[in-house]
């Protein structure tokens, strides 16, 4: 899994969400902007997290294990049965 890097401070945040409530959106490839990162944190339940490019990835995120969006990589997201979460946005 990518990390943040030390300098990056949060700015924002979504709504939680639930496997019913994901907006179609993030089920697809989108990115964030340039600049901005993203830490998908996993209140309850589980969620495929899956980077595109440039080099594909997929992981399992957890409670216990966050996802880490870079800026302008290509993602998306799949709840695993019944998931809540939020994603954090970050910048220098």
């Amino acid at each position: 899994m990518k990390t943040l890097p030390r300098n990056v401070v949060a700015y924002d945040r979504t709504v939680a969400f639930t496997e019913k409530t994901i907006p179609a959106g993030l089920r697809r490839r989108h990115t964030t902007k340039a600049g901005t990162w993203g830490r998908i944190h996993i209140e309850a339940g589980r969620l495929r997290y899956r980077i595109l490019e440039p080099v594909f990835e997929e992981t399992e995120l957890t409670p216990e294990r966050d996802g880490v969006v870079e800026p302008e990589v290509p993602h998306e997201v799949e709840p695993i049965g019944e998931v809540r979460f939020f994603v954090e946005f970050l910048r220098e």
